[in-house]
């Protein structure tokens, strides 16, 4: 499958990670409020290499469980605020899931949003996605209330289903179908 990049936005470049992104990623993924609702606990130096190895890898986006992480960079400033992702869940059904992590400096401008929207449009026009889900910890409003803007419908509310950082959370799961994002436009 291909898909074309780097994506522009009015405000935003999403664009593949670089071997330059590793400072951004570090501020990013070892900050423990970025990582609060993560399944993973702030990383340390090492581990963002291998995180930032991982992104730098071509991704056909054929295959269960292979994801497409880009940068979200501010166009005006050159600034990385945060990144977006699609996952391909299920090759067979066409099925992929979202997720976006955005630096605590950069929440409530908007930017969140705009990425998402340009990765579900990827997922549905470019990779032929039939469904694309987004998965949360329930108490992760902020990233709640953004699926929903994003036309995203609420399909599940599991009760302490996952056992994560030493305790049980809830997990939402949101879904669209790609009828309803032609719909959407």
């Amino acid at each position: 499958m291909t898909y074309s990049l780097p994506i522009e936005t009015e405000r935003l470049i999403l664009r593949r990670y670089l071997e330059t992104d590793y400072d951004d990623l570090l501020k990013l993924q070892s900050n423990d409020d970025v990582t609060r609702f993560l399944l993973y606990d702030s990383k340390t130096p090492e581990e963002v290499r291998g995180t930032l190895a991982g992104r730098l890898a071509d991704v056909p986006m054929d295959t269960d469980g292979q994801a497409l992480t880009l940068a979200v960079i501010l166009r005006e400033t050159g600034q990385h605020v945060g990144e977006v992702s699609l996952f391909v869940q299920n090759a067979a059904h066409r099925g992929g899931e979202i997720g976006f992590v955005f630096h605590p400096d950069f929440h409530g401008r908007g930017y969140a949003a705009e990425a998402s929207v340009e990765i579900l449009r990827l997922g549905f026009e470019e990779l032929g996605m039939h469904r694309i889900i987004g998965r949360l910890d329930a108490r992760n409003t902020a990233s709640a209330n953004l699926l929903k803007r994003l036309g995203m419908r609420q399909e599940a509310h599991f009760v302490r289903n996952e056992f994560l950082k030493n305790e049980w959370t809830d997990e939402l799961v949101f879904a669209m179908l790609a009828d309803e994002w032609n719909e959407r436009s």
